[in-house]
């Protein structure tokens, strides 16, 4: 056995060097560093991220109302399995209009770029706010609000699910009744799309997603222009 700082010999067993006086004990790891680590101070921004969604969607109305109707017929027929690609598809397609750069319709198809993590993220997620709901409805609320970033996380910093997931409770740990308040306020826009004549979600759909890109795109800054 030898020193592990200046290698003399030592006898076996030894915890210290008779020589050098260093431990000999293993080192102990460190914890793994998260895979996002957020600004401090960060406070949810409903009604500004609500007005830059409806800035966004108006000035592009018709690929936006398309692109919602085909998420909701696609999520229609396809439930759970599709909700994560699809949205995350969606939001990113928000998130370049944010940026200037025009929407195209097909653009709702770049989550099935990152399938598998965008999936997994939407199956996860589900699972999260149905039991949230289950235990009484607003622990679904908080559930949908600590994870509401997560689908961007997967394609704007190519997480996967989980590291995505956790990225996005780092945000919300810093204001839980701010983003959760944020999360309901997207939830009873889309009520009041549903109201009317369903027809309404076309346009309401979009404005929460454009809403929650806005709030990334605030709060942590595209890696990148996203992929076309």
């Amino acid at each position: 056995m030898y020193c592990t700082n200046c290698g003399a010999p030592l006898d076996a067993g030894a915890r210290y060097c008779s020589k050098c006086g260093s431990s000999q004990s293993a080192a102990e790891p460190r914890p793994a560093a998260p895979a996002f680590v957020p600004p401090a101070g960060i406070r949810s921004d409903t009604g500004r991220w609500i007005g830059l969604g409806w800035d966004a969607v108006k000035d592009d109305l018709g690929t936006f109302v398309l692109a919602a109707l085909i998420w909701i017929v696609l999520n229609s027929v396809v439930p759970v399995l599709l909700v994560g690609p699809l949205t995350a598809g969606f939001q990113v397609m928000c998130l370049s209009k944010l940026h200037g750069r025009r929407g195209e319709v097909g653009d709702i198809f770049k989550g099935f770029d990152f399938f598998v993590p965008a999936m997994l993220a939407g199956l996860l997620i589900s699972v999260f706010v149905s039991v949230g709901a289950l235990l009484c409805i607003i622990p679904g609320i908080v559930a949908a609000a600590v994870c509401q970033f997560a689908y961007l996380f997967v394609m704007d910093k190519r997480m996967d699910f989980w590291p995505a997931i956790q990225a996005s409770y780092e945000i919300v740990r810093q204001d839980y009744f701010g983003f959760t308040m944020f999360v309901v306020a997207l939830g009873l826009l889309n009520l009041l799309g549903t109201l009317a004549l369903v027809v309404g979600l076309l346009i309401t759909v979009p404005v929460s997603m454009a809403a929650t890109a806005a709030a990334y795109r605030d709060i942590v800054g595209p890696r990148e222009a996203p992929a076309a």
